[in-house]
């Protein structure tokens, strides 16, 4: 979790307080995301090799450089706020899911990186955090899970991040997918679709994260120009046709791009 000099503040515990994307080349996913969505790059404290993404003068993300046999692919990795980095990892292992990394000291914080049961990557945070928080402002616009049982999944992160005891947090049921609210604005959606065994890392399970531009068709066809390829996942039944694009950056990292408000 990449965190730049600037003002922080206790995050919202149960929900993503930040997302990352760790990638091969920090410079020309500079140049892509910058043309494509308009952001700014500062330096973060973690060093030269994490740089945050800002609109507007706000944080929107973190980009890293990995490196080969230690950071993963290149997957847009929402990080979900916790009060106890310790307590979240063997929650997760209890429930039959996977943590890789961590939990591990960074900055002034505790971060660890797992996958739930069905492969989804995600992260969890143990500390301060920016002024950031999903639909608001420049950060994403919302970020889905797509996963094999949507109903498994929505038990599994919500007894790991305790959902049902965050105060303001609701869940909302519907038939083929799960919303998660905060104060009645949709945070987090969990919907069917992902296949396991799918050759199409782009159909197995993930979590996708969606930002919001103002002209999506001509974000797109710079996003093509750039190298970029589009992608159609299972499309999202509360979405109006026309209303978002699945984008693949030159490196493999999927994302949303979904019309802004």
């Amino acid at each position: 979790m990449a965190v730049a000099a600037a003002k922080q503040v206790v995050p919202v515990l149960g929900l993503p307080c930040w997302v990352n994307l760790m990638v091969g080349d920090l410079n020309a996913a500079r140049t892509f995301y910058s043309k494509v969505l308009g952001w700014k790059f500062g330096k973060s404290s973690l060093g030269d090799q994490f740089l945050v993404a800002s609109a507007h003068g706000m944080p929107v993300a973190g980009i890293g450089e990995r490196h080969p046999g230690v950071a993963p692919a290149s997957i847009w990795t929402p990080y979900f706020a916790v009060d106890d980095a310790d307590t979240t990892a063997a929650r997760i292992q209890e429930r039959g899911a996977t943590v890789a990394v961590g939990p591990i000291a960074l900055g002034d914080g505790r971060v660890g990186l797992a996958a739930d049961r069905d492969g989804a990557t995600f992260g969890f945070w143990e500390g301060a955090a920016l002024t950031w928080s999903v639909g608001q402002g420049s950060a994403p616009a919302r970020i889905d899970l797509q996963t094999r049982d949507v109903f498994d999944a929505s038990l599994f992160y919500g007894d790991v991040f305790g959902w049902d005891r965050a105060h303001g947090i609701a869940i909302a049921y519907r038939r083929d997918h799960v919303l998660v609210e905060r104060d009645g604005r949709t945070v987090l959606s969990l919907r069917g679709g992902g296949v396991q065994t799918s050759r199409d890392a782009g159909v197995r399970p993930r979590w996708l994260v969606n930002f919001a531009v103002d002209d999506i068709e001509r974000a797109v066809a710079v996003a093509l120009a750039l190298g970029g390829s589009k992608h159609q996942p299972p499309s999202a039944p509360w979405a109006p046709e026309g209303f978002s694009r699945t984008l693949q950056d030159p490196d493999g990292g999927l994302f949303t791009l979904t019309r802004r408000a």
